[in-house]
């Protein structure tokens, strides 16, 4: 009689103490799993990024951070878009045919889908450095006598013209990324998603 008493007394003991284990287990495990999950600043970094361009003028840039790097807005002047087909022959790539560098979309002499409105990441394809901005033109740029404008890493000395097109014989390799981009309407930018996407 004392054996049996002793046998359902441990088996209610062993099944309350299994339960409580895992109530506990569950409960340790869910703070756990849920630090696994990308924090509100990391879904946010890799968020579009709308843009409101109405305020860009003519031959000015604007800067915006999308996945934590820098994307440059540029409306091009005639001027700028002209001077594109004066240099083909200083481009390293200057059909941009390294097809990974830009959408379909943006495969064309300007690298954009309207020939005025640039969109690239201003990060430099030899080492990731920010290249300025080197809109003078000639010997005010302090680049060359011939320079038509663009953009010059003062890290290891690569240049890139108005479309993001990289010059010969600089250490960049590649010209400047353009990222998914799309027009919501004739003033507003969405970096981040497809013109595909947004049609």
């Amino acid at each position: 009689m004392t054996q049996e008493v002793d046998n359902s007394r441990r088996r209610m003991l062993t099944t309350v103490t299994s339960g409580v284990g895992l109530v506990g287990a569950g409960a340790m495990a869910v703070p756990f799993v849920a630090s696994m999950a990308p924090s509100a600043r990391a879904k946010a970094a890799g968020a579009p990024v709308e843009v409101d361009i109405s305020t860009l003028k003519e031959g000015r840039m604007l800067a915006v951070e999308w996945r934590g790097k820098p994307v440059w807005i540029i409306r091009r002047t005639q001027k700028m878009l002209d001077d594109l087909a004066q240099i083909r022959d200083r481009l390293a790539d200057p059909d941009s045919m390294v097809l990974d560098q830009q959408p379909t979309y943006a495969h064309n002499k300007y690298r954009s889908i309207r020939p005025e409105i640039l969109v690239v990441l201003g990060v430099c394809t030899h080492l990731g450095c920010a290249p300025t901005e080197k809109f003078e033109t000639g010997a005010a740029s302090g680049i060359s006598d011939d320079w038509v404008g663009g953009f010059f890493c003062p890290c290891h000395g690569s240049a890139f013209d108005f479309a993001g097109r990289v010059y010969r014989n600089v250490p960049a390799p590649t010209n400047l990324v353009v990222p998914p981009h799309s027009f919501l309407s004739e003033n507003r930018i969405l970096v981040g998603v497809d013109q595909e996407e947004t049609a």
